[in-house]
């Protein structure tokens, strides 16, 4: 027997057996009505809570972002949430398109001082809650059904006798059954029922019923079946916006989000980046760079995903996951071989396509661009990476393009570096390895003295280079001489003279690099010797033959 076997201590939550849905074969078309809970349910499981300045900015930042419904606070329950919403409101933070949310018990005292908070407000919903499950009735109440419900049909009431006519017209209401997902559904319907019957919807108005996981305890698909038979049961469906307060407890909440609006839900509340309690609330950025990934548009703007990771860090003091989707450090980055080729490919091929062209780069989701992100940071180098990447961060980085036949000898030479390092390296490091083994290569040949003399043809032949100087090999001197059809021929010639081993060269590249006086020569050469070992080096100079030159010296000292 398994050490994890249950027992007995643990079962379902499910109670629905639901044949009639319709969801699995829909897809997300639009973006649901967006309210983040930032300030509220995701302040509130802080460590350390946000001060009112701190609230406020973060307030102009999801106004920045798009959010149209933004919970606030909980104005009754502190001075500090109090006076929050009250400097928003005589501040004029809140623009004539934002609704701001509150949440609040259903006691006549917190409810008027809940008005209070909101007087001079153009718009609110006032968010009221009360708990629902059995676990709930049975240990947090000790009260029966009836008894739950009515204490539901009563907050509704408290708000509504608190309310001028006036008032009426600019608050909305919001219900929670609090603990949705552990509720019998058709008595969750049962008491929203009430709940609306009691507020009395006015011509045109809207109810907002909230559905939360408060704690998620079974798979999407049984929270999807849910919603959509609460939204097939429940009465005036075109009055009531069925919103969803997913959390994360089973690491499924972006998933039961996602499903929920298949299944019906017009509104979804959750918090940037998955803050709230225990394991957090629904991470809004999340579902919404999904809905962008499938050309959906979710109608918040993270155009500047880092600027807003870093802004969220600062007001909460909380880090986000290197691995979180879309905005974590690492999930535009390769380090494997096989990854890191598959991407360079792609990415050299949409440089030859329509910016608008599909996107289809393997690996990547989406553009880095279209979120803020920078390419730099895609392929980074590891003892796990392949002979591509590196080659793809001198390219990218130090526009050092190297033949693909040579990319085998410089990731031997990375992966060494790596597995002896035992992490990550830099791209400063990278150049480094590649200038230290191929550029400076020091070894058996150099160069102390070198001259070439361009001679006029004969008529019979074309232009041909004298090439002489001096070189050592091994510590001793030789001076050499020789024609050749151009610089980088006569000096191969000339190591004739030499104890160099005798050589072919079997592969030349050259490329400029830089920008006006700046712009130098790049060759790459291969040389084949008699016993058929090749070597690759590379050179660097204002002249161009001077370049190929230095790549077979480099190619010379390649050999042990």
């Amino acid at each position: 027997m398994s050490r994890m076997n249950p027992n007995g201590k643990y079962g379902s939550f499910v109670d629905l057996d639901f044949k009639e849905r319709t969801w699995p074969s829909k897809r997300i078309t639009k973006a649901p009505l967006w309210c983040s809970v930032d300030l509220r349910d995701g302040n509130q499981a802080l460590v350390n809570p946000m001060g009112i300045d701190t609230k406020l900015a973060f307030f102009d930042l999801l106004v920045k972002i798009g959010f149209k419904e933004i919970e606030v606070g909980f104005p009754a329950a502190s001075d500090t949430e109090y006076d929050f919403c009250r400097r928003l409101i005589e501040e004029n933070h809140i623009p004539d398109d934002v609704t701001i949310q509150v949440l609040c018990q259903a006691r006549e005292k917190l409810v008027k001082k809940t008005l209070e908070a909101l007087k001079g407000c153009k718009q609110a919903i006032f968010h009221i809650y009360n708990s629902t499950s059995p676990a709930q009735r049975k240990y947090t109440f000790g009260k029966s059904k009836e008894e739950i419900k009515q204490i539901a049909i009563e907050g509704v009431r408290c708000i509504k006798n608190s309310l001028t006519e006036e008032d009426r017209k600019k608050i909305r209401i919001e219900y929670s059954p609090e603990s949705f997902s552990m509720t019998e559904i058709d008595y969750a319907i049962e008491v929203c029922e009430a709940v609306k019957a009691e507020w009395g919807l006015l011509p045109g108005e809207k109810i907002i019923m909230n559905l939360p996981t408060t704690v998620e305890c079974y798979t999407p698909n049984v929270y999807a079946d849910r919603i959509e038979y609460f939204a097939k049961h429940i009465s005036d469906r075109e009055h009531v916006i069925i919103s969803t307060h997913c959390h994360n407890d089973r690491g499924t909440g972006v998933a039961s989000a996602e499903l929920a609006l298949l299944a019906g839900a017009d509104r979804t509340e959750g918090c940037l980046f998955g803050n709230g309690e225990r394991t957090g609330n629904l991470d809004i950025v999340n579902v919404a760079l999904n809905m962008f990934s499938e050309g959906v548009d979710p109608e918040l703007d993270f155009t500047n995903l880092p600027e807003i990771a870093e802004l969220y860090n600062r007001f909460t003091g909380m880090e986000i996951n290197p691995r979180s989707p879309w905005a974590g450090e690492l999930v535009f980055t390769a380090f494997s071989g096989s990854h890191q080729d598959a991407i360079r490919k792609g990415m050299a091929a949409r440089t030859k396509m329509d910016k608008n062209a599909l996107w289809d780069v393997p690996y990547l989701l989406i553009d880095p661009h279209d979120i803020g992100r920078q390419y730099e940071g895609i392929i980074r180098i590891n003892s796990q990476s392949g002979k591509g990447g590196a080659a793809y961060i001198l390219e990218e980085k130090y526009g050092l393009i190297l033949p693909k036949a040579m990319h085998p000898a410089l990731g031997e030479i990375i992966k060494t570096a790596a597995d002896k390092a035992q992490r990550e390296l830099q791209t400063e490091e990278i150049y480094n390895l590649f200038v230290k083994q191929w550029l400076e290569a020091k070894g058996s040949l150099s160069i102390l003295d070198l001259s070439e003399t361009h001679l006029e043809g004969n008529g019979t032949s074309g232009e041909t280079t004298m090439c002489r100087g001096v070189v050592t090999w091994k510590g001793e001197k030789f001076t050499i001489g020789e024609k050749g059809n151009g610089p980088l021929d006569a000096f191969s010639a000339a190591l004739k003279a030499t104890p160099a081993p005798a050589f072919s060269i079997t592969a030349f590249h050259e490329h400029s690099v830089g920008t006006g006086n700046d712009t130098s020569a790049v060759a790459y050469v291969q040389i084949t010797c008699e016993d058929g070992q090749q070597y690759w080096g590379a050179g660097k100079s204002t002249s161009v033959g001077r370049a190929g030159i230095d790549a077979v010296v480099s190619a010379l000292n390649q050999i042990k």
